[in-house]
């Protein structure tokens, strides 16, 4: 069975979307927006909701991408987890999932937040690993540059480590609230964690009972070698960039092919592609919605973005030129630039035409037409090995998801490629993943002070 997922923002994946005259205004910090979302995604029997983060305002350096605000800039945002502690009781079945990063955070906060998530959801949280991909966020937490590449990664995995440690601190049965006897809780089913690490020293337990879900489910997006080691180990949901099918496929096999050797099955990791929809009742009408939003992009803008997606100034370069070659390492997210080259010069397209072809899908794959073609598409993807189903971005919201619910979505479920209602009530049982078991560590009786 497919898995599906949208984002929680209102401005549209297209860099225009939110121009579009059947785009919501305003939508800045809108509340009834995000709830308008929520309940539509789960009436399409969505897996989960995807809120993206950040710790900075970003591109206040440049005035085109500044003023134009991409959605990835953030310049007025929710913190994700409050958002969906609300969301959670405007909802009942579809899976809430934030970003949250290991760099500037401490794992028994971060633990914290998610675990009290999960319990007001009913065991419905998902959490999107992150070492952080903006360099800019290092100057708000007393940095000057932001951590390397390695030290990030390892710092990340013992942060992992540490937070399922902590949401392992209770048993199921350790809250006995027993009237009769006077005991609230039995003292044998707790445990410290007493961990001692090269980032962290975290001696637990936990002060949030165990999580409906065991864990929240563990998502990453890091297509770097050592972020494909990090999700092979520990990820059971994971982010891709791909343009075509076959980088897609290429893709999933080495990823998959990793795990074994952590002692874990292919089935264990859900790989997720995005994909941007461009979706009509006719292809004529899906044609038309992709052309109007490509007019409201004014070729300045289509050449800032596309630097900014490259990590590189191109404005130096002849806008009908060739895309330059990419070199050398970069502080953020690797994949999108590496995705976007591979494509630029194996289709010996111009920085013009490059950018034409990222900005309606900001980087991921464009699928585009009536119901059944797009259905086709999404169809032929999943059954050839490239992924487990689709991160779905939206063009213009509400519009977009309205469509994809009310057209797409029951061509999936007529084809037995998606699901007609959810199943149980956590977000690893619509998943149909396996809930952690508790792990007992060496002394699991908490010590006396």
């Amino acid at each position: 069975m497919m898995n599906l997922m949208t984002s929680l923002i209102g401005l549209g994946s297209h860099l225009a979307g939110w121009r579009h005259r059947d785009a919501w205004s305003p939508t800045t910090m809108s509340l009834d927006n995000a709830i308008h979302l929520a309940k539509l995604a789960e009436r399409g029997k969505l897996d989960m909701l995807f809120l993206a983060d950040g710790n900075a305002v970003r591109q206040m350096d440049d005035p085109i991408l500044f003023s134009a605000t991409s959605r990835s800039d953030r310049p007025a945002a929710f913190e994700p987890l409050t958002l969906l502690a609300a969301l959670s009781q405007h909802t009942t079945k579809i899976g809430l999932f934030a970003t949250a990063t290991t760099t500037y955070d401490e794992p028994y906060l971060l633990a914290r937040r998610f675990a009290s998530l999960d319990h007001l959801s009913q065991g419905r949280s998902c959490w999107n690993v992150v070492t952080g991909s903006y360099a800019g966020d290092a100057v708000n937490f007393g940095r000057s540059a932001h951590v390397p590449r390695a030290e990030r990664y390892n710092r990340a995995r013992e942060f992992v480590e540490v937070c399922k440690g902590l949401w392992d601190s209770w048993a199921e049965d350790a809250f006995i609230e027993d009237k009769a006897s006077g005991r609230f809780l039995d003292p044998s089913r707790v445990q410290r964690l007493n961990h001692v690490g090269k980032h962290f020293a975290v001696q637990g337990p936990l002060n949030v009972a165990r999580m409906p879900q065991g864990y929240p489910v563990l998502c990453t997006a890091g297509q770097s070698e050592d972020g494909r080691e990090l999700a092979a180990e520990h990820a059971e949901l994971m982010f891709s960039v791909a343009q075509t099918k076959a980088e897609a496929q290429a893709f999933y096999a080495d990823v998959k092919s990793r795990m074994a050797k952590f002692g874990r099955a292919p089935d264990a990791l859900r790989i997720l592609p995005g994909v941007t929809l461009y979706i009509g009742r006719t292809e004529a009408e899906a044609e038309e919605q992709f052309q109007e939003l490509q007019s409201l992009i004014l070729p300045e803008l289509g050449l800032a973005y596309l630097s900014r997606q490259c990590q590189m100034d191109l404005s130096g370069y002849p806008i009908d030129g060739p895309l330059p070659k990419m070199e050398g390492e970069v502080a953020g997210v690797a994949s999108y630039r590496e995705s976007i080259a591979a494509m630029a010069h194996a289709e010996k397209l111009s920085i013009r035409q490059t950018y034409e072809r990222i900005v309606p899908s900001l980087g991921h794959v464009l699928f585009k037409g009536n119901p059944v073609q797009i259905a086709d598409q999404m169809e032929d993807w999943f059954r050839g090995q490239a992924c487990d189903g689709f991160n779905v971005d939206m063009p213009v919201v509400p519009r977009s998801l309205t469509d994809f619910v009310d057209l797409v979505v029951p061509e999936l479920q007529k084809r037995g490629l998606f699901r007609r209602e959810y199943a149980g009530g956590t977000l690893r049982q619509t998943m149909g993943l396996a809930t952690p078991q508790r792990r007992i560590f060496s002394n699991p009786t908490l010590a006396a002070d």
